[in-house]
């Protein structure tokens, strides 16, 4: 063929050539994101940073680089931590100078140099979705505006709050050899901005001022996508894909430029990663509920109810999710875990729990391992949970059913694969018919749940996925059901 390549079994492209045959899903991939196979591959793989435990990365290069001309790259994901500052990346050298690049106290995204501020007008504030941010600097251009570009999912930021740009040719402290932490603002404050949420494919260049296109394509659904950088890194550039959960800062890239990893462990590697994003449990409005480990943990403080709802949910499909008991909570009925009607209300931040009034819900106690719905009992939920147990959820939304089970074993002898039968399975037809639905729980007095949607912060001793080998799960997905996530979403939701 013209272009060199052919279907077959063998790959072996160039950056921008087939020179060889290259497989079906590599065909199949480059028509879903408008771009020609390449040798390199996009990370699958996140790490999970919680501000609560001072997750960072380090690095002190051996020399200076270019301090003119940079580009920093990556995709991250919020957690909670709205409204407070939140660092990507930052250079500290003792005392005496820094260099930050993060999300402000106003959830705005800033470039910060001694005197060089630029900040955006937009704010970025949601929890559920990746966004792709790149700070391209280039000091010997000769329009100020054109020094200091923030880019956000494949589009320059031009409306600013703030604008302080750098003099002509000034040398800039980010690429100096001094620290240079991730999530971190280094030795300059002692009170350390730690970033909370998800990274992934974090890339520096070293002596390039690079676009979104290097990194980034709008796909056939318009939506930003991440491709492989195939291009070069200079001397102090790096990649950090975060692919070997024993070695978390190790560079993917030709330098060996690896990093430092300082109170992050295996289990803070994640595959909820922009081109497979996970559910997670919404922070927004949550009063006294805090938020760890990027969303999937969430403990009450004090007496009473609160709720915790999921941030993604679906119309249609069967999904599976899992919640571990940390601590049931000090009463005898303790939380309810269950499922939530989002069209009918949104019960995220009320008292209002799962499972009572309104017709929007349904959910196991967790002490009493009674199920409830519109305030009723619904027939022959007996088993109660007890601390460090899994709750199994299952949601059928194409026959209508909704199922618990206690450690893989499902009450009302339960059988989620059984279909239009519905087998020990609660009707959906009890809250609502039809709708939006998730999974959430009342947490109450001093509960503390630990979600795992398929990217779980807690350790699996088996490990199963779904059919689509998605989620990493304590116990087996029931057939037919799927995680939580935008890839199944689109096939089934």
């Amino acid at each position: 063929m013209a272009n060199g390549g052919i279907i077959g079994p063998v790959n072996i492209p160039t950056s921008t050539t087939a020179t060889g045959v290259w497989q079906q899903d590599e065909q199949y991939e480059a028509k879903v994101t408008d771009t020609w196979p390449q040798r390199a591959l996009f990370t699958t793989k996140s790490l999970r940073f919680n501000d609560g435990s001072s997750d960072y990365l380090t690095k002190t290069f051996s020399s200076a680089g270019n301090r003119k001309t940079w580009t920093w790259s990556g995709w991250v994901k919020r957690s909670s931590g709205l409204g407070s500052q939140q660092d990507f990346f930052a250079v500290s050298s003792g005392s005496s100078a820094f260099h930050i690049l993060y999300f402000s106290g106003n959830d705005t995204i800033t470039f910060n140099y001694n005197t060089t501020y630029v900040e955006t007008n937009r704010k970025f504030r949601d929890v559920s979705a990746w966004y792709h941010v790149i700070f391209a600097c280039d000091t010997t251009q000769s329009t100020a505006s054109d020094r200091v570009k923030i880019y956000i999912n494949g589009v320059q930021e031009t409306s600013m709050a703030a604008t302080g740009y750098p003099s002509q040719n000034a040398d800039l402290g980010i690429n100096n050899n001094v620290r240079h932490d991730i999530s971190n603002q280094g030795a300059y404050y002692s009170n350390n901005s730690y970033f909370d949420g998800y990274m992934s494919e974090v890339i520096f260049i070293d002596g390039q001022a690079l676009t979104p296109t290097s990194f980034g394509v709008t796909n056939s659904d318009g939506v930003w996508t991440p491709i492989p950088y195939s291009g070069s890194f200079g001397t102090n550039g790096f990649n950090l894909q975060f692919q070997n959960a024993a070695a978390l800062g190790t560079d993917s890239s030709p330098n060996g430029n690896t990093f430092t990893v300082n109170n992050l462990t295996s289990i803070d590697q994640s595959t909820d990663y922009p081109v497979v994003n996970y559910a997670t449990i919404n922070p927004l409005g949550s009063g006294a509920v805090t938020f760890s480990e990027g969303n999937l943990q969430v403990t009450k403080s004090g007496n009473g109810f609160l709720n915790a709802i999921a941030n993604i949910g679906a119309s249609s499909g069967k999904f599976y999710a899992e919640a571990k008991a940390i601590s049931i909570g000090s009463v005898t009925y303790g939380s309810y875990i269950g499922f939530v009607n989002l069209d009918v209300s949104n019960k995220q931040n009320t008292a209002d729990n799962i499972g009572e009034t309104p017709a929007d819900s349904a959910g196991i106690s967790s002490g009493g391992g009674y199920i409830y719905y519109n305030g009723q009992q619904f027939t022959g939920a007996t088993t109660a949970t007890t601390n460090n147990d899994i709750v199994n959820l299952a949601m059928d939304l194409d026959n209508g059913r909704l199922y618990w089970g206690i450690n893989g074993t499902y009450v009302n002898s339960g059988n989620p694969a059984s279909g239009a039968t519905g087998t020990g399975g609660m009707p959906i037809a009890n809250i609502t018919a039809g709708g939006t639905y998730t999974f959430g729980v009342s947490l109450r007095n001093d509960a503390n749940y630990s979600w795992n949607f398929g990217s779980p912060a807690f350790a699996i001793s088996s490990g199963n996925a779904d059919a689509n080998g998605y989620g990493n799960f304590e116990y087996a997905v029931p057939s037919g059901y799927y995680a939580l996530n935008t890839a199944n979403l689109a096939e089934f939701g």
